[in-house]
């Protein structure tokens, strides 16, 4: 039995070793003469799956320890007898507390109370739901737009449940959120066909029906956006700010348009530790199933610890609960590191991703909060910290 793996995907060497020759290998270095004779194929966005790597091959599965499987010719996989899974929802919180360091940055930067701002979601599923829910935590009015869901209602993630749109039918459209939001996020899958494709959505049409004192955010998947009509509406003032996590044109991004951004990151929304160890755990599950292999209850030994304490003291006297929570989601993450990273050294955007050091969610904290009000600490545990208070 053989098990090709990317290199990159933590906690997986020594797993399949007692069962399986294991080769692990660069996304890019993973070829058809290595497949050749796989059983499976465990993988991130890099490897491209399709009959170019996997005719004639003898692979049985692939497994992607990501959300997005657009790297994965599903149709092919599926007439040729090749069972494909991808990881739904398993970085879902780090991409929460991405965009909600995004937002308190700009917060900060702008000087923007974010209580008086409307955030547009677009894409409302593992991810785009959980950003909905931060984002009211954080007080601000949220708008929903996702019109697959839309036309399923009335199911909803529950997620969203205490949300005010969450009452009635809670969608709304995309020229809705263009119009009404101040702050854009993006949460999407990339597809190329179909009514709901999303390659361009944000084109040189819609950007240009942005309004100036607007912000538009992409961590889902680089083509969503028009880079270039991108840049070319920033190098106009045409939008207030914009913040890329993800880019046309990877590993390779436009470094013009790196220059006008607010923040700019590798494509590393999605990677904190615990988000990678439900990736690889989802892997290793779909791998050992179609296999027989038993590790049906497999998970990591131990997430590793970050830089920073895991246990902190926030002071919140004197300070208002923006900034109490920002103070608390910044400390967890300083996603300016990343953005000062990624401009020093734009040509190691993958090195960048390989090498990501340990982030840790908010749930891996334990915050003692000091001279604030039940209410405050209520939020911050509904973000996800363990409060405690004195």
């Amino acid at each position: 039995m053989k098990i090709v793996c990317d290199n990159k995907i933590p906690f997986l060497r020594g797993v399949f070793e007692p069962f399986a020759e294991v080769v692990y290998l660069p996304g890019k270095e993973t070829t058809p003469e290595v497949v050749r004779d796989a059983d499976a194929v465990i993988t991130r966005t890099r490897t491209k799956c399709d009959a170019a790597l996997l005719a004639g091959s003898s692979v049985k599965v692939i497994a992607t320890a990501t959300i997005g499987y657009d790297h994965i010719d599903t149709a092919w996989c599926e007439s040729n007898g090749i069972l494909w899974r991808n990881a739904p929802g398993c970085n879902s919180w780090s991409v929460k507390q991405y965009i909600a360091a995004v937002l308190c940055t700009l917060a900060r930067r702008h000087g923007l109370n974010l209580a008086e701002l409307t955030l547009g979601v677009v894409g409302v599923g593992h991810v785009g739901s959980k950003v909905a829910e931060v984002a009211s935590l954080l007080g601000m009015k949220v708008l929903l737009c996702d019109p697959p869901r839309a036309r399923a209602l009335p199911s909803l993630p529950a997620a969203l449940s205490s949300l005010p749109a969450a009452t009635g039918n809670p969608f709304v459209s995309l020229d809705t959120i263009c119009r009404e939001s101040d702050i854009i996020t993006l949460h999407v899958p990339l597809t190329r066909e179909g009514e709901d494709a999303t390659w361009h959505l944000f084109d040189a049409q819609r950007i240009a029906s942005l309004r100036p004192d607007q912000f538009l955010l992409n961590s889902s998947r680089g083509p969503v956006v028009d880079n270039a009509a991108l840049k070319a509406a920033l190098q106009a003032k045409r939008l207030r700010g914009a913040v890329l996590d993800v880019w046309e044109g990877e590993p390779e991004p436009d470094r013009e348009l790196m220059g006008l951004l607010d923040i700019a990151t590798p494509h590393i929304a999605g990677y904190s530790a615990d988000g990678k160890a439900n990736g690889t755990t989802a892997s290793v599950h779909t791998v050992a199933s179609v296999l027989g292999l038993p590790l049906a209850d497999w998970a990591p030994a131990g997430i590793p610890a970050p830089a920073q304490p895991l246990d902190f003291t926030l002071n919140a006297r004197g300070k208002s609960h923006q900034e109490v929570l920002s103070e608390a989601i910044l400390y967890t993450y300083d996603i300016l590191a990343d953005d000062r990273a990624l401009r020093a050294n734009p040509d190691r955007f993958e090195q960048l991703r390989g090498d990501y050091p340990v982030r840790r969610e908010p749930t891996a904290f334990t915050l003692q909060l000091q001279g604030g009000t039940p209410e405050l600490a209520e939020t911050l545990a509904a973000i996800g910290f363990n409060v405690t208070t004195n």
